[in-house]
């Protein structure tokens, strides 16, 4: 049988379309997380049995995030897999650190070794709004306690995929494990890139400190175009007390909403360092290129020239100049942009993942695909 895992089901992100797209290959997997809100996930995912940790009796399907601490404590207390199955985890935090069955195979999906444990704790200690002296003291202590406890997670995985190159050598270096590169699924059809461009530049993200979305939001006070920005979270009160008159935050909005701004926009914007970025590869599935920071996914996602055009130094000044050369030198087009998304679509996805378990595993655990 097989099982999977996943960090947390609280929404539909670029991880849970992942795991969406994992899970329909196998319709009767139970997926176990750290906790869950079933309302807000899509109707795939609801079929499967959810199985949740003691965090969600704890209700920490709130404050799961905080709970962090003691994540090492209650991880290996849900269990997954049995006797002669498979376990696959999708993991952008430290699930993987399940209890396993001996001799039960573990296949990892790694969307990133998790910022907050390896390369980025400062900027999300000193970032991050409504954490006080106490939550930083308790942050500042916990971090190096879990972040052992995804390297030694880790090691006890069989086999990892990367979701890109980018995060192919940051589980070299933090896990010192290979892996092979698997891009996520991205639904391009969902989208239409034929429809007219408008006035106005374009960034969907969670408010989060290593998205950059404050880069953005300054480059834009001394340049004249218009940006809307989609999206919310964490510092989301910081940033809209940033924000110039030509510039709007929406915060969340439905998916008809984001279709709607995604093959409008002139362009869309990407100022952080991703690990692959599914939001740069909608935007050119809608016909939209991309203005993006020079480093992580966006090199694997955006054609130079082609599909977008690249800003050097993670400044809001480097962006506004690469905003300034794209408004005098705009020669991309949206069949360009098009034509490269179509490489992500969900189908290759899914028969890239097949392909994979069927190399890696024994005859005896080639699972039949159900979709």
């Amino acid at each position: 049988m097989i099982h999977i895992v996943h960090h947390w089901l609280v929404g539909m992100r670029g991880g849970e379309k992942v795991l969406e797209e994992i899970a329909s290959l196998f319709p009767n997997a139970p997926i176990a997380t750290l906790v869950a809100r079933p309302e807000r996930l899509s109707p795939k995912l609801r079929t499967h049995p959810i199985v949740t940790s003691l965090l969600q009796r704890m209700g920490g399907v709130k404050f799961y995030k905080q709970m962090m601490p003691i994540f090492p404590w209650v991880i290996p207390l849900l269990k997954a897999g049995r006797p002669g199955g498979l376990v696959i985890s999708s993991d952008a935090s430290v699930i993987k650190g399940v209890s396993i069955p001996e001799g039960v195979p573990h296949v990892c999906y790694c969307h990133s070794p998790p910022r907050y444990l390896w390369d980025l704790q400062k900027t999300y200690e000193e970032q991050s709004d409504g954490m006080g002296f106490l939550a930083k003291l308790v942050f500042r202590i916990a971090v190096p306690i879990v972040r052992e406890f995804d390297r030694k997670s880790a090691q006890r995985v069989d086999f990892f995929i990367a979701n890109s190159r980018f995060v192919q050598e940051r589980i070299r270096v933090c896990y010192g494990r290979e892996s092979e590169v698997i891009y996520p699924p991205v639904d391009v059809e969902s989208f239409d890139p034929t429809r007219p461009r408008e006035d106005f530049y374009l960034l969907v993200s969670e408010l989060t400190p290593y998205k950059r979305v404050d880069l953005a939001i300054e480059a834009f006070r001394d340049f004249s175009g218009r940006l809307i920005i989609i999206g919310d979270g964490p510092e989301g009160r910081r940033l809209r007390s940033l924000a110039p008159p030509n510039v709007t935050l929406m915060g969340r909005q439905p998916f008809a909403v984001l279709k709607d701004h995604f093959e409008r926009c002139k362009a869309f914007l990407n100022p952080q360092i991703e690990d692959f970025g599914i939001t740069a590869v909608e935007a050119q599935a809608a016909g939209a290129p991309v203005i993006a920071f020079r480093k992580g996914g966006a090199l694997e996602t955006v054609i130079e020239g082609r599909t977008g055009i690249f800003f050097e130094e993670q400044t809001a000044e480097s962006m506004r100049e690469a905003l300034e050369y794209f408004e005098k030198r705009n020669n991309l087009n949206s069949t360009d942009c098009r034509a490269h998304a179509v490489k992500f679509r969900p189908q290759q996805f899914r028969e890239e993942i097949m392909r994979f378990l069927r190399s890696k595993l024994p005859p005896a655990l080639h699972f039949t695909a159900s979709a």
